[in-house]
């Protein structure tokens, strides 16, 4: 498997660009805000990839970081999002802005890339709460962990038993409403509120 590429970007398009590796091209698909990251034609780039392979083809997506080729590989992890969704997704949204709408279990905010309806917007977020809360206590996919009373609040909600991205969206909630200077036993009482809802 390829896991990335550095060399010179010889084209871009609208939705791919070509790679020049040693005097070999690799055509990756990727989303605007990888396409627009890169540097002007000539320049060096380096690009993470995922190469998906089925029965008629072999392609490559790059992404212009590791965040985003692991939201990549988590949403086409998804029924019925396939690669071309997932990059309108991930053209719509950065990876935290993805990570925070499906904490919050914000279908809307995720059903503002192209292609993607109510109904499979609701299946995205449901699919991967529990994933991307728990990739959130980790510090994984570019979210920043909670630190502090934050930390604290979201461990003393997953002692009660709440799982990882419950607690990580009613601190968060509970965060956004009190401000960053509030204390534990506050946070935890408004974060207990917050999912009893």
């Amino acid at each position: 498997m390829i896991a990335h590429l550095t060399g010179t970007l010889a084209s871009a398009g609208l939705d791919h660009a070509v790679i020049d590796v040693n005097g070999v091209g690799y055509l990756v698909g990727a989303s605007g805000r990888t396409l627009s990251a890169l540097p002007p034609v000539g320049g060096t780039v380096t690009i993470h990839t995922e190469m998906l392979v089925a029965e008629d083809s072999i392609r490559l997506m790059g992404f212009a970081d590791a965040d985003e080729r692991d939201w990549f590989r988590l949403l086409t992890s998804v029924q019925g999002v396939g690669a071309r969704v997932a990059l309108a997704i991930l053209s719509t949204l950065a990876p935290a802005e993805l990570h925070a709408a499906i904490a919050k279990g914000d279908k809307a905010m995720v059903a503002r890339a192209n292609g993607v309806g109510p109904k499979l917007a609701q299946r995205i977020v449901n699919e991967l709460k529990d994933k991307a809360g728990g990739l959130a206590l980790g510090g994984a996919l570019g979210a920043p962990a909670p630190t502090g009373a934050g930390a604290d609040a979201v461990s003393a909600l997953l002692n009660l038993g709440f799982k990882p991205a419950e607690a990580s969206a009613a601190v968060a909630a509970a965060e956004d409403e009190l401000g960053d200077g509030a204390g534990l036993d506050a946070l935890v009482r408004l974060a207990l509120r917050k999912a009893a809802k």
